[in-house]
């Protein structure tokens, strides 16, 4: 008799393959990448290429030498964490800085627990806060879009949030500084600084229903992350007009979006239930807003959706469903 094996998630009953998921991941996340390109012009491109490069050469490095196994880099898992990792940097951040990254990505948050399916925190994101904590200033130097591939030098300046941020310790009215920063208009097609990923709001929008139409992800965690932030950010706004800014700025600003489509819903540190991704989508957006608004930084997502990956074995524990025909202790 043959013994039960029992794998690493990601548990998926359906008849897609891991590496046909993780590659579809690939194409949605390919819009926010050309438009990217297109304002960031070849800088983008040099981090894109170099993260990705990085993080698949490194993880065969890892799995043959080290882990002594076949290595898996064409199911697509290094490659979303390259392209993630550079939707989190700027544009102008230096090569040997991204393969820093990229070794704390795949090195110490992914193969270091055993490989994809075995990861507690999402990969990308523990090098994204690695480099923001190691080089603060190189990590918060944001070159302002331009148009086309001639952006060599481009001119840095500060996002929306962290202009927000500095005005609102200053004691300045929202209100009016609202009048200032880019529209929404200019917010959904890109014209604002920040990193590849948060740059145009539209093109994350549109991967993030290619997933749902996929049933790649679910809704879950998407809405109730994002509608937290709104709900949160709304009463803030309504008890303050002058001090605290509208839900839609906090929304399409950041890597709000980016962070509830492509990381808050990474298969592998997300809970497994509906009702556990509804909690895992209210925590991220509750942190998110508690950090923005109070914390020293500026931008809270990263951290928002770490902290949660740290707590998903009790929400899978907590919210596990009752197994059918089985008797409810009194």
């Amino acid at each position: 008799m043959s013994l039960l094996q029992i794998s690493g998630s990601p548990h998926v009953h359906t008849t897609d393959s891991v590496k046909k998921i993780m590659w579809t991941v690939v194409i949605a996340l390919i819009p926010a990448m050309i438009i990217s390109f297109y304002y960031y012009g070849i800088n983008a491109v040099c981090v894109t290429t170099v993260s990705v490069i990085s993080c698949v050469v490194l993880e065969w490095v890892f799995q043959k030498f080290l882990m002594k196994k076949k290595a898996t880099i064409s199911d697509g898992s290094a490659v979303i964490t390259g392209l993630l990792l550079a939707f989190n940097v700027p544009s102008n951040l230096s090569w040997w800085i991204i393969i820093i990254g990229a070794v704390v990505a795949i090195g110490i948050s992914k193969m270091a627990f055993g490989g994809l399916g075995k990861n507690l925190f999402n990969p990308a994101l523990v090098g994204r806060v690695f480099l923001l904590i190691s080089f603060p200033q190189q990590m918060t130097s944001w070159p302002l879009p331009s148009q086309g591939f001639t952006n060599v030098d481009a001119v840095t300046g500060a996002t929306p949030l962290a202009i927000i941020k500095t005005a609102m310790d200053a004691g300045r009215d929202a209100t009016q500084l609202l009048k200032e920063l880019p529209s929404y208009a200019q917010l959904l097609i890109g014209e604002r600084g920040g990193s590849l990923g948060e740059i145009a709001a539209l093109a994350i929008i549109a991967g993030g229903l290619l997933l749902l139409i996929r049933k790649i992800i679910s809704w879950h965690i998407p809405v109730t992350f994002i509608g937290t932030v709104f709900i949160f950010a709304s009463i803030l706004h309504l008890i303050n007009p002058a001090l605290y800014i509208t839900p839609q700025f906090h929304i399409l600003t950041g890597g709000l979006l980016l962070g509830a489509i492509f990381m808050a819903t990474d298969m592998v540190t997300s809970p497994m239930s509906n009702l556990g991704k509804i909690v895992f989508g209210i925590g991220c957006g509750l942190l998110t807003i508690l950090i923005r608004v109070w914390g020293s930084y500026p931008e809270g997502v990263s951290f928002a959706i770490l902290i949660m990956n740290a707590f998903v074995p009790l929400i899978n524990k907590g919210c596990k469903p009752k197994r059918f025909g089985a008797k409810t202790i009194q």
